[in-house]
């Protein structure tokens, strides 16, 4: 993707720093009070798995793989991609690091929810909701990776 188009189409660029810390920030109030109105209205809280742990971190390892055969591609080490698909991978970066900003949040605050709670499996979600949004955080990275990566340098521009 090019990010000094001048033309009818605008420019493209990388998703700012402002907009992935304004939705996590959304998502740990949304988290924080998933506690008590899930608890509230289900009878009980919701235990977190570690299936959502081990998901984004396979999703991060997917996007990071990409990045990397991005990025040599935008080198000239490899074929380059066929533009269709660099906007694709474009596309998929930008939706994921904006998700993922999101669901880092709310496990983050689903997480601080629980803290200092004598309920029982309180500890459990506290470390599971928090490795959770670990792995989320990894994942909007890598999905920045691949953001960045996705980028076309005109000539005399540093990568």
């Amino acid at each position: 993707m090019t990010d000094d188009q001048d033309g009818p189409h605008g420019r493209l660029r990388p998703v700012s720093a402002a907009v992935i810390v304004a939705l996590g920030l959304v998502g740990l109030l949304v988290g924080w009070l998933a506690r008590p109105l899930l608890a509230g209205w289900m009878g009980v809280a919701p235990v977190v798995t570690w299936l959502p742990a081990m998901l984004f971190g396979l999703v991060a390892a997917i996007l990071l793989v990409a990045a990397r055969g991005t990025r040599r591609a935008q080198d000239g080490t490899r074929p380059p991609p066929d533009p269709q698909h660099m906007v694709n991978r474009f596309v998929l970066a930008r939706s994921t690091a904006l998700v993922g900003s999101f669901v880092a949040g709310g496990y983050a605050g689903y997480a601080v929810a629980w803290l200092g709670l004598e309920a029982e499996l309180a500890s459990q979600r506290v470390l599971r909701s928090g490795v959770a949004a670990l792995a989320a955080v990894v994942m909007v990275v890598a999905a920045v990776l691949l953001e960045r990566a996705c980028r076309v340098r005109s000539d005399g521009e540093d990568p």
